[in-house]
């Protein structure tokens, strides 16, 4: 692929319909770090359910320059408010579940992303630090997705999972999964 290609690729992708949802987060610096996370690999649109504490000079600090993403963050009182207007939902848990939801590995949720958000908006979706999604939360989603991690040790930071699925989904559209025009 040619950089001009590969520029044709960036800058046609509608990479605002892609939103990163964050529920009840604990932490503004974890909200930071996020945004860096997110503006790393081109994603934008942040919604916050219920945050502890934003805005606030920590997360500002955490972002690294992210703030633009911190500015222009959604803040929701529902997850049901975050989701409005998207057609495909996907949770990111690591937490075992006794009702089962559809699995996806990450790179297939990322393009499944990916794919389905020309025109409409998708949604990928983080819980709280210490506790993760609800059953209820997760209903509100299409799948679930689950970072293949250390069986023994599979809680991630928040901004480092954000980070990979971001990877992710930024890998998808270099792949193809988007033609551009």
């Amino acid at each position: 692929m040619t950089a001009t290609e590969n520029s044709t690729i960036y800058s046609d992708f509608p990479w605002a319909n892609i939103r990163i949802v964050l529920v009840e987060t604990s932490h503004p610096g974890n909200i930071g770090a996020v945004a860096r996370a997110m503006k790393n690999m081109q994603l934008g649109s942040l919604y916050l359910v219920n945050p502890r504490q934003f805005p606030d000079d920590h997360a500002i600090a955490r972002s690294s320059g992210a703030t633009d993403v911190l500015d222009n963050a959604k803040i929701c009182t529902s997850l049901a408010g975050a989701l409005t207007g998207c057609h495909y939902v996907i949770a990111a848990s690591a937490r075992k579940r006794t009702v089962s939801w559809p699995s996806l590995l990450p790179e297939d949720a990322a393009s499944s992303l990916v794919e389905r958000c020309q025109g409409t908006p998708v949604a990928l979706v983080f819980g709280r630090e210490d506790s993760g999604l609800t059953n209820d939360e997760m209903d509100h989603c299409h799948a679930m997705v689950k970072l293949p991690t250390n069986p023994d040790f599979s809680s991630l930071n928040l901004a480092a999972a954000v980070q990979v699925f971001s990877y992710e989904i930024r890998k998808a559209v270099l792949a193809g999964c988007f033609q551009a025009g």
